[in-house]
């Protein structure tokens, strides 16, 4: 079996300027094709570094592919470091540098004489065109070893992967390897574990489990000689996690919860509004994240104040003067009057506690409600996070938030 590391160039990215979305994309990519990813490394624009990163990494795996470090400038230093590790000698190609002329032209500007670095290919290697850019990548094979070179921007990278790699590597894939992701809420990661104990110890497909930022997830990987063998082996796992969880399951390789309500949202030719307090837009903003999400989302209100809450959203004065506004009743009179100003189907409220301080009374930091009312139902929950953390307490309401239209949503006939 082929083994593979990915090297990510680039001080920026030690230096957490940019993140690294390359190294997540390929490993997914390479799994496709049968090809295990040992290790991730990260190296900065230094030369001595990075040869020594790329000639430690061919000594231990069959595959390199580096990515980033292929633009014009001084530090740009990746061609030339893989040319000279792998021993090819580099030359001017006058057909990528008319190409690299051309891409400036028709973008009306004129080109810097450092892009010509760009048009400099190893001889006797492989070079693939960037259709969105003007790096080419290149492919070194010798000795039994493989070094892909791809430009940093995911947007270069990506589609030359698809397009160049994937063949290239054909000599090196050995079956097909297929993950899935049981994507969980409200239950946590030990708990959910447990549950699944025995799934946990299965050698194909393997069962593990993860957590994430107010979620629990559980990825099922099964390698086979074709990918539909893979997926038939995924397939009863899957549904017997999801048979075990229950309605802990908000998804199987959904990407968030706010995805998943939007397509219920779709499929059930319904639409959702929000008020919110201490989480202060953070619903909208994820549901509008959503390509589509216009057409099943139109109003959200962010009512810091109980000023907003009782003139936008009609919570009475006697309930904020009685039980504050951080309590169940205030969270409710919230989601029905949302409900009532937009029109909407269902009306979602959260209010509470985000910290750092409390809100001058003796509930604690990380106390909040939502509420959910569609008419036929109004149901609250208690939540507690026990966390001091600002941007962790709003993340989690706004996501317990989602997954309590969800769970109405999937329960709705």
């Amino acid at each position: 079996m082929s083994v593979c590391e990915i090297l990510s160039v680039g001080t920026e990215i030690l230096l957490g300027d940019i993140l690294n979305t390359n190294s997540r994309y390929l490993s997914l990519e390479l799994a496709k094709l049968g090809i295990s990813v040992l290790r991730h490394t990260t190296v900065g624009d230094n030369h001595e570094r990075l040869a020594a990163a790329l000639t430690t990494a061919l000594e231990r795996s069959d595959i390199v592919i580096a990515t980033g470090g292929l633009g014009p400038t001084a530090d740009d230093i990746t061609r030339d470091v893989c040319c000279e590790v792998m021993g090819f000698e580099m030359r001017m190609s006058e057909e990528i540098a008319d190409g690299i002329k051309a891409y400036f032209d028709s973008k009306g500007y004129e080109m810097p004489e450092s892009n010509l670095r760009q048009a400099y290919v190893p001889v006797g290697g492989d070079v693939f065109e960037n259709h969105n850019g003007t790096a080419p990548g290149l492919g070194l094979k010798k000795n039994g070893k493989c070094v892909v070179i791809l430009p940093g921007p995911p947007y270069e990278m990506a589609p030359m992967y698809k397009e160049y790699v994937v063949p290239y590597l054909a000599e090196y894939s050995d079956g097909a390897i297929v993950s899935h992701t049981v994507r969980t809420m409200v239950i946590g990661e030990s708990a959910m574990a447990e549950l699944c104990a025995d799934l946990l110890e299965n050698e194909n497909p393997t069962v593990a489990p993860y957590a994430k930022k107010g979620e629990a997830l559980l990825r099922v990987t099964a390698k086979a000689q074709s990918e539909a063998e893979a997926e038939k082996l995924c397939v009863p796992v899957v549904e017997e996690i999801k048979s075990r969880l229950g309605n802990y399951v908000y998804g199987v390789d959904s990407e968030s919860i706010e995805e998943r309500v939007v397509e219920l949202l779709k499929e059930k030719k319904m639409t959702l509004a929000t008020a919110e307090s201490c989480t202060a837009g953070y619903i909208p903003k994820r549901i509008t994240d959503i390509p589509g999400a216009s057409s099943v989302f139109g109003c959200g209100v962010v009512s810091y104040s109980n000023e907003i809450k009782h003139k936008m959203l009609g919570v009475k004065n006697e309930t904020l003067e009685a039980y504050g506004a951080v309590s169940e009743q205030t969270a409710r009179e919230m989601a029905a009057g949302i409900r009532r100003v937009s029109g909407a189907d269902i009306g979602i409220s959260v209010t509470g506690i985000a910290g750092p301080g409390s809100d001058g009374t003796s509930k604690p930091v990380g106390l909040s409600y939502i509420a959910l009312d569609a008419g036929d139902r109004q149901v609250c929950e208690k939540i507690e996070t026990g966390r001091n953390d600002r941007e962790y307490n709003r993340y989690v309401n706004g996501s317990r938030a989602l997954n309590l239209v969800r769970i109405y949503l999937e329960e709705k006939k």
